[in-house]
């Protein structure tokens, strides 16, 4: 469904990802994780067209070049760290435009956009902040919001930018569990960029270690969580523990 080979690519002269190569399929929950500048968020920025790049990109079997942003637009979509908006919003109006890839050349919303976002509104718990205007809201309210814009896009990739930092721990679990039960309802292909590698553990199927531009290590979190692993990926004496809830290795400071 989507495949990186050699990928090379930075901003300006300067080279981020050297020689990345991954493949997801759809149904996966995959986490990236990795220390500041390992090159997280640069791979979602190729991913989406915003930079330029050396080796291939293959979405559905067809490179990514090939694609035009409305066709783009329409098979990923992206859920920021943070929304940045040019005027207020109400809630509703901010979903619908999820659908604004698949409106022709001057063309309203359609009932049925609007029932669909409705729907969307209704399955994340947001449906009584309908009109409330964007800047009235949560933090974990607007990640909500972020969350129901992409799935009102409809595609079959969403991409999470460390969307989780800065939120509440009730937030942060919510917002876990609403990806979780959408990878597992919608068969899509998830890919989220994180530093919270607990909940990348106990949530995520497959987890990708990022360092310095390279994978360090791609596994599932039982294979890799491990304690020789994260002391190579963070350079810090870490420990790791079984959650007995999930089952999942889990990080543990040391204290002292």
């Amino acid at each position: 469904m989507l495949e990186i080979e050699n990928l090379h690519a930075g901003y300006s002269d300067t080279e981020v990802l050297h020689g990345i190569s991954l493949k997801f399929s759809q149904g996966d929950f995959c986490a990236i994780l990795g220390p500041n500048g390992a090159g997280k968020s640069t791979i979602f920025k190729t991913l989406i067209g915003l930079l330029t790049y050396k080796g291939r990109i293959l979405i559905s079997d067809r490179e990514l070049k090939s694609w035009n942003r409305l066709q783009l637009a329409r098979k990923i979509s992206i859920i920021p760290q943070e929304m940045q908006l040019q005027f207020d919003y109400k809630v509703i109006d901010l979903v619908l435009m999820g659908r604004f890839p698949y409106l022709k050349y001057m063309q309203n919303y359609s009932l049925q956009d609007y029932e669909i976002a409705e729907r969307i509104i209704f399955q994340l718990d947001i449906e009584k902040h309908r009109n409330t205007l964007f800047s009235k809201l949560s933090g974990g309210e607007k990640q909500r919001v972020s969350i129901a814009r992409a799935l009102v896009q409809d595609t079959e990739i969403l991409l999470m930018d460390e969307g989780l930092s800065g939120l509440d721990i009730n937030h942060q679990l919510g917002i876990m569990k609403i990806l979780k039960k959408i990878n597992e309802n919608d068969n899509r292909l998830i890919i989220l960029v994180s530093h919270n590698i607990n909940l990348a553990s106990d949530y995520c199927d497959r987890i990708i270690m990022l360092k310095t531009g390279k994978i360090l290590n791609d596994g599932k979190p039982e294979e890799i969580v491990n304690r020789k692993v994260l002391n190579e990926l963070y350079e810090a004496d870490l420990a790791v523990v079984i959650n007995p809830l999930s089952g999942k290795p889990n990080l543990v400071y040391p204290g002292k």
